[in-house]
C-alpha cells in the first residue's frame, strides 16, 4: 500500500491541510492525488502486504522467541501492512512479547478514506474497525496509539521521511518500504533515506520492498544491505528483500527477569510513571508518604490544556504532542473527564497576532483551534468580553481521583522517602530513619517540589498554589486568561496563585480574594456574582525549573536513576507523555518523543549549559553519594 513521503507538492492541488491525497478511481479503488500512483495492489491489497512485507521479512519466525520486536515503515497510508503485521501477530505473539511498530506518513489520509479502503478486507474485522475509530491525527509530529491486550504500540510520524529517521531514537528489526513507485516518487528512495534507514536498524535487520528498482537495490547495498530478489506479488514478476550483516555475537538476548521499578510520588507524574513502565512489562512499586493526590494533583477538577507557543518550535512541538497524548489516555478512563473543551482568552497587546498564528499552526488538527474575536468570545463566555480569545476543542477538565486511581492500579506504599542509594546493580529506598523501604532495578523520582531534596543538582523550585472552590454553582465553560476558571463535579473551581519559594500549604482568606480578582479579569459578570458567597479552597506547591520546561530523563550519570518532574501547572497534559518517554528510556523502548523534544526536557541541560560555561568540571560516572530528603 503505497503512499507518499517526500515531494513537492503540485501547485495546481489543492493546499488544504485537511484536504485528502487520496482519489478513487472508476472501480472504487485508492488512487494517489499527489503521484497519480496506486495504494496498493488491485488484484488483493492484504495478499500483498503478506507477501510482500511479513514474508519478505521473514515473518513470524523473526520475533519467535523475543519479548521486544520492533518494525518501521515507510509509508503508512491505510494502515493495510500495519493491520496484517498485528493481525499476524495476535496469532503467533511470543509469551509476554510486545511489538512496537514506527510508521512514517507525510500527507496522511482522512479516517474516512481509511474506512473505505479497508472495507475491502473484512477478515480484518475489529482490528480494523478499532484502528479506524481512533484514527491518527494529521497534524505534524509523533502520534501514539497502544494496543494494550496485544503488547502493540504504533508510533505514527506525521513528517517527511528524512526528518522522521532523523528525530525518531529506535532500532528496528525489520523494515516495510512502502513508498509509491521511485519513477514517482524519488525523494522517498533517497540515498538520505535510505541511510537514515541504515542507522536506524538493528543488527541483522530485514527489509523487505514491492520495487526492484536499480537506484533501491544499489541504494540498499551501498548501506550495507544484501539484496535478493523474490518472485514478486500480482503482476509485479519481482519484488525485493534486504538484510544487514549480524555479527556472530549478536546472538537473540536471553529473556530477562523483569524488571523491578520505584516509583517515589503519587501525583500525576507517579501515577503516569506507573501505568507506562507497567505497559512496558515491569514491576512497578509507587511509593507515597501520605496517599494519591497529596500534593498539586490532589484538586478536585484539572485543567488540561498546552503551553501554546507562536513560534511552531520545540517548545510547541513538544506540549501539542504532549496534549494529544493526554487527551487520548484521559477519554480512556471512565467517568474522569468533566467537561471537554476550553477557551484561552487575550490578556495582552502581542496575544492577538500570537494567536492567530497559533491558529494556523500545523501542530493542532484542523478544526481543534477556532480564533474568537470579541463577540465571538463574549458568546462562548455567556457574557460581554474585552478581548478575543481561542477556543481549542480538545481541552479537557478532569477529575485527578478518578485518573489517578486509574493509572496506578492498586494503593501506593505509605512511607517517606530520606535516601536513594546505589545498591549492587540497582538501588536500595530507605525512609527517613535509614530502615528499607524496598530495593529496584530502577528508580523514579516523581514527588513534585519534594523531589529537589532527593536530587539536589537540579534546579526545582516550589511554587505555591491556592484554588478557591464554590459548591453547588452552576458549572462554567472552562476558560484561562490571567487565571483559569472550570467546573467540578459539583461546582466550580477557579484561580490559581503562584508563588514562587512560598513552601507553606495553609488556605489563606486573603488569597481567596486575589483569586476573584483574576476571575474578575476574565469573567467579570460571574465574579461580582460571586462575591460574598462562601469559598473554600487548598494549596499545594508544584515544581517548576528556571527554563519553565519539565524534567523527563535519566539523573545525571547515575544508572537507572530518573526523574518526572517540574511540570508546573500543566501536569496533567504532560505527564502521559513524559512518563512513556521515562520508561522507554529506562527499559531501551523507542521512545514517543522526537529527539530534538527529548533534548529539551532532559535533566542534565542544566549541567551541561554552566559546563558550556566553564563553571563546572565534566561529570564522573556514577554515584555513590546518598540523597536525601527532608
Amino acid at each position: 500500500m503505497r503512499n507518499a513521503l517526500q515531494m513537492t507538492p503540485n501547485p495546481d492541488l489543492p493546499t488544504e491541510r485537511d484536504a485528502s491525497p487520496v482519489t478513487w478511481d472508476e472501480s472504487g479503488l485508492p488512487r494517489s492525488r499527489l503521484f497519480d500512483d496506486v495504494y496498493f495492489s488491485a488484484t488483493d491489497g492484504l495478499a500483498e502486504s503478506r507477501c510482500v512485507f511479513l514474508e519478505g521479512c521473514g515473518l513470524p519466525d523473526a520475533w519467535a522467541g523475543r519479548e521486544r520486536f520492533v518494525v518501521g515503515e515507510l509509508g503508512f497510508g491505510s494502515g493495510l501492512n500495519i493491520l496484517a503485521l498485528i493481525d499476524l501477530w495476535s496469532r503467533t505473539r511470543p509469551p509476554g512479547g510486545r511489538l512496537r511498530v514506527f510508521s512514517i506518513e507525510a500527507f496522511p489520509m482522512t479516517g474516512e478514506d481509511a474506512a473505505r479502503v479497508l472495507a475491502h478486507w473484512p477478515e480484518l474485522g475489529a482490528l480494523a474497525d478499532d484502528l479506524v475509530a481512533r484514527w491518527p491525527r494529521r497534524a505534524k509530529g509523533f502520534h501514539r496509539l497502544d494496543w494494550p491486550d496485544l503488547g502493540v504500540t504504533l508510533d505514527l510520524a506525521v513528517m517527511d521521511a528524512e526528518e522522521a529517521l532523523e528525530a525518531w531514537s529506535g532500532q528496528a528489526d525489520a523494515w516495510f518500504l512502502d513508498g509509491f513507485s521511485p519513477a514517482a516518487n524519488p525523494g522517498m528512495w533517497s540515498e538520505a533515506v535510505l541511510a537514515g534507514i541504515a542507522r536506524r536498524s538493528a543488527p541483522g535487520a530485514r527489509a523487505a520492498t514491492f520495487t526492484v528498482a536499480g537506484a533501491v537495490r544499489r541504494g540498499l547495498t551501498a548501506q550495507g544491505f544484501a539484496i535478493e530478489k523474490r518472485p514478486g506479488f500480482g503482476r509485479k514478476r519481482e519484488r525485493l528483500e534486504a538484510r544487514l550483516p549480524a555479527p556472530a555475537s549478536a546472538a537473540l538476548p536471553e529473556r530477562k527477569v523483569v524488571p523491578h521499578v520505584a516509583v517515589i510520588g503519587a501525583g500525576v507524574a507517579g501515577a503516569a510513571l506507573s501505568r507506562a513502565f507497567r505497559a512496558l512489562g515491569a514491576q512497578v512499586t509507587v511509593i507515597e508518604a501520605q496517599g494519591p493526590g497529596a500534593g498539586a494533583s490532589g484538586n478536585p477538577a484539572g485543567l488540561v490544556m498546552p503551553r501554546l507557543d507562536a513560534g511552531g518550535g520545540a517548545v510547541a512541538q513538544l506540549y501539542a504532542q504532549a496534549f494529544a497524548r493526554a487527551v487520548d489516555l484521559l477519554d480512556q478512563i471512565p467517568g474522569a473527564v468533566i467537561a471537554r473543551g476550553a477557551l484561552q482568552m487575550e490578556t495582552g497587546p502581542k496575544d492577538p497576532d500570537r494567536f492567530d498564528r497559533i491558529a494556523a499552526s500545523e501542530l493542532f488538527e484542523v478544526g481543534a483551534l477556532e480564533r474568537l474575536y470579541i463577540e465571538g468570545a463574549g458568546e462562548a463566555l455567556g457574557e460581554p468580553a474585552a478581548a478575543g480569545g481561542l477556543a481549542l476543542r480538545d481541552g479537557r477538565v478532569v477529575a485527578p481521583d478518578l485518573v489517578l486511581a486509574a493509572w496506578l492500579e492498586a494503593p501506593p506504599r505509605r512511607a517517606t522517602v530520606g535516601t536513594i542509594t546505589p545498591w549492587g546493580e540497582g538501588w536500595r529506598v530507605l525512609d527517613t530513619r535509614g530502615a528499607e523501604i524496598t530495593t529496584a532495578d530502577l528508580v523514579c523520582v516523581a514527588a513534585g517540589a519534594g523531589g529537589s531534596a532527593l536530587t539536589p543538582d537540579l534546579p526545582l523550585t516550589p511554587v505555591r498554589g491556592q484554588i478557591s472552590e464554590i459548591e453547588g454553582a452552576a458549572p462554567p465553560r472552562p476558560v484561562i486568561g490571567g487565571g483559569y476558571l472550570i467546573p467540578t463535579r459539583d461546582g466550580l473551581l477557579f484561580g490559581a496563585t503562584h508563588d514562587r519559594d512560598d513552601p507553606a500549604v495553609d488556605e489563606r482568606p486573603g488569597d481567596h480574594q486575589r483569586n476573584l480578582v483574576l476571575l474578575a479579569g476574565v469573567r467579570p459578570g460571574l465574579a461580582a456574582s460571586l462575591e460574598g458567597l462562601s469559598v473554600r479552597g487548598r494549596a499545594s506547591l508544584r515544581a517548576a525549573c528556571p527554563d519553565f520546561l519539565p524534567l523527563a530523563g535519566r539523573v545525571g550519570t547515575a544508572e537507572g536513576l530518573f526523574i518526572l518532574s517540574g511540570l508546573g501547572s500543566r501536569g496533567f497534559c504532560a505527564a502521559p507523555l513524559l512518563a512513556e518517554h521515562v520508561a522507554a528510556l529506562a527499559l531501551g523502548a523507542p521512545s514517543p518523543l522526537p529527539r530534538s523534544l527529548a533534548a529539551i526536557v532532559d535533566p542534565g541541560r542544566f549541567a551541561e549549559r554552566a559546563r558550556r560555561r566553564g563553571m563546572l568540571a565534566p561529570p564522573t560516572a556514577g554515584t555513590s553519594k546518598p540523597a536525601s530528603a527532608t
